[in-house]
């Protein structure tokens, strides 16, 4: 709807109504004028006991943060919210969901308070055309969302907001459906993808969790393939990733860690390059890396 039918709409409600409309289109227009574009980053966010430790990875994100000008608004695509169709959260306040078992209690005490945007959620909602978007009220902020954002802001004082993958779709619909959130970028929003692009837990070596670099060679041929495909620019063998050979099949039994890499890879601009930062193995199987989409 555009501001003339959004208007005419308005002068049909009772007067209380009109007035809580009109200072939502305020609001949403105050907190979302046009600004210089934002980054994009796509997150590694491996082994949910990363939130609470200080490793390599951890102060690769609380790096990258530094070089980042302050967003008004986050928008998160995570691996752990997958939905059959397409989700924008639309809360004031969501939780902190610690959608995982088996951990410390330390891990589960974590808690991210970020306020939630309504307004990011209604333009999330405008933006895209491809697919009807709903706003949710029930989800809030999955282990793939605040256990990278809370080493970037840790104050918690950014509005977070989550879109949802859905899974009936396939690789080339995600990485449409990223393009169509570009206009975000220019409103002050931080747009994050949240996975893994080398994720196969059941052949991790869990017993070399601690072991630095220790990896298998077929993830290791995988991940140096994924990575010059990325900083090539080659978005159509990314999207076509299971066609790369036997090394990614492995690294990606199940698209839902991959996806999220597309959704940030159909928001880079012909002048933008991709930089790799958090490039390193665990487990075997797992792989850390992350990407940082700006200007060249």
């Amino acid at each position: 709807m555009n501001r003339k039918d959004f208007l005419k709409a308005m002068a049909l409600l009772p007067l209380g109504a009109a007035a809580m409309k009109l200072n939502t289109l305020h609001s949403l227009t105050d907190n979302l004028a046009p600004t210089e574009r934002m980054p994009v980053l796509f997150l590694g966010h491996g082994n949910p006991m990363n939130a609470i430790d200080d490793n390599i990875f951890t102060q690769g994100f609380q790096a990258v943060a530094k070089t980042l000008p302050k967003p008004r608004a986050i928008l998160c695509i995570s691996a752990h919210w997958e939905t059959k169709g397409t989700f924008v959260t639309a809360m004031q306040q969501p939780q902190t969901i610690h959608d995982f078992g088996g951990f410390p209690q330390a891990l589960f005490d974590v808690q991210y308070p970020a306020p939630g945007s309504p307004d990011l959620a209604l333009e999330t909602q405008k933006l895209i055309t491809s697919t009807q978007v709903g706003l949710n009220e029930d989800w809030g902020l999955d282990h793939g969302c605040w256990t990278v954002v809370k080493f970037l802001y840790p104050n918690a004082d950014i509005p977070v907001i989550e879109m949802s993958m859905d899974y009936t779709k396939g690789p080339e619909y995600h990485y449409a459906l990223g393009k169509e959130l570009s206009a975000l970028r220019r409103k002050g929003v931080l747009i994050i993808g949240s996975g893994n692009t080398v994720h196969n837990l059941r052949m991790a070596a869990w017993d070399k969790m601690m072991v630095p670099g220790y990896a298998f060679d077929w993830a290791t041929t995988a991940n140096e393939k994924l990575k010059n495909l990325i900083t090539d620019g080659d978005h159509r063998s990314l999207i076509r990733y299971d066609q790369l050979g036997k090394e990614v099949q492995m690294s990606i039994p199940t698209p839902e860690h991959y996806l999220p890499l597309l959704y940030t890879l159909g928001l880079q601009e012909k002048d933008e390059k991709a930089t790799i930062f958090n490039d390193g193995l665990v487990a075997g199987s797992l792989n850390m890396m992350s990407v940082k989409i700006d200007k060249a």
